[in-house]
């Protein structure tokens, strides 16, 4: 009886301390789940606006990561350092010191006008994070019973197998049907070989048929050689596999880049230029990862986050850029971009009269690049395309003085108001083959 005694007693402790573990890891679980989503989405844009352009929340970039900061600072400490570090510092902080040796001496901005409850959405951000996507629960269901009321496609092709088979089937069992009850149709023979050559007889036998079928295979033949021919060095559509899997989409049509700002050089020299891999690090070197959610169509090929860091990497490779120590290593790496856009030799253009003077919009030629993942040569930039643009393309005259005089006299002459970049001379074979 006392063994027993004793062994319901322990059986009680055992289920009174796992009720209590379940009673605090549900109290645990229920709490992380609980997040304030107005505070943390009020967090991230003040975050977002004031903090990103040097700091994340799980690596260091100009300055340290702020995730969790919480857990390392006191929060009155943070107050002062997030509206006045330089002031926190000459009062002798010891931390306040330190931070700022440990970076160099790189002094943080000041925000003087953040109230109480902006720093403690800020603060509530880089404690719980970004928020968590939410799944659908249609979808989820959906995912869950495999798929909801459309079929694989395998099984349609199976099901349409079985119908024709037992389309077969039954017609065979009418058939045997009909021959048990004495319904015989006689068989009409067709001799396929014999029919054919009765056909290819009356063609040799028919002249006019003959001089038709002549002259049409002539025409054909003369159509697609010509047009062969004429399709020799155009290379429209053109777009070769690139060494970074650089997005005109996302940086001009999602970003809002100008063209000019990486091809600078398009304002004053005949060409555009490639930028340079310091030019991409004016940016890079505080964007070391791309947004959730971005997708990239290349070369046939879904890129998605993972792969699109991987390709913000390389840059940091040609640059020679260690982005955990966030400093130059020396050790630097050519990218060898292809030439997407070549004219011949003989032909000559000038990016900056085009550009400068003429105010062309670069996707006049090179179409809507603000919308193109991968670069291609949109426009054919032959010898007829460039010529009919001067003729079409009217002479914007305004500020220029230069053209003043002869654009009076040119439209008289014309009987136009306003002349065309042909009628200026656009189409002398000197403005293009010297």
């Amino acid at each position: 009886m006392k063994s027993v005694a004793l062994h319901s007693k322990r059986t009680l402790i055992l289920l009174k301390s796992f009720t209590i573990i379940l009673f605090f890891a549900f109290s645990l679980s229920s709490y992380s789940q609980e997040v304030d989503e107005a505070r943390q989405q009020e967090g991230k844009k003040l975050f977002k606006s004031l903090c990103a352009s040097c700091h994340k929340l799980d690596k260091k970039l100009v300055g340290p990561a702020l995730g969790g900061v919480e857990a390392r600072r006191e929060r009155e400490w943070l107050n002062k350092w997030i509206r006045n570090n330089a002031e926190l510092r000459a009062s002798g902080d010891r931390d306040a010191i330190a931070i700022f040796e440990e970076y160099n001496g790189s002094a943080m901005s000041a925000f003087p006008q953040l109230t109480d409850q902006n720093i403690d959405d800020i603060l509530y951000y880089t404690t719980v994070g970004d928020p968590k996507p939410k799944v659908d629960p249609a979808s989820a269901e959906v995912v869950a019973t495999g798929g909801g009321s459309t079929a694989p496609e395998w099984l349609i092709y199976i099901l349409a197998a079985a119908i024709v088979l037992a389309f077969l089937m039954i017609a065979s069992l009418l058939k045997q049907v009909g021959e048990l009850k004495g319904n015989k149709t006689p068989e009409i023979k067709s001799d396929l070989k014999r029919d054919l050559k009765e056909l290819w007889e009356g063609i040799k036998q028919n002249t006019f048929l003959k001089v038709v079928t002549t002259i049409f295979l002539l025409l054909m033949g003369a159509y697609v050689g010509f047009g062969t021919l004429f399709k020799v060095g155009v290379d429209q559509g053109y777009s070769p596999l690139q060494p970074i899997a650089f997005s005109h989409k996302i940086h001009a049509g999602d970003n809002k880049i100008d063209c000019q700002y990486c091809h600078s050089s398009a304002k004053h020299s005949k060409h555009s230029g490639i930028p340079s891999v310091n030019v991409c690090m004016n940016c890079h070197k505080n964007i070391a990862e791309v947004a959730e959610g971005t997708v990239v169509e290349w070369d046939g090929v879904t890129y998605g986050k993972a792969e699109l860091d991987k390709e913000i990497a390389k840059i940091y490779t040609a640059a020679g850029w260690d982005p955990e120590a966030l400093e130059y290593t020396g050790e630097t790496k050519p990218i060898k971009w292809i030439r997407i856009h070549n004219l011949p030799d003989f032909a000559y253009f000038n990016h900056s009269q085009h550009v400068t003077v003429g105010g062309l919009e670069c996707q006049t030629c090179h179409g809507p690049v603000q919308e193109m993942d991968e670069m291609y040569q949109f426009s054919p930039l032959t010898m007829g395309w460039c010529i009919n643009c001067h003729r079409e393309t009217k002479v914007d005259l305004k500020g220029t003085e230069y053209y003043d005089k002869i654009h009076k006299e040119l439209a008289k002459k014309y009987n136009v108001g306003q002349v065309t970049v042909a009628q200026l001379g656009g189409l002398e074979c000197g403005k293009c083959h010297y």
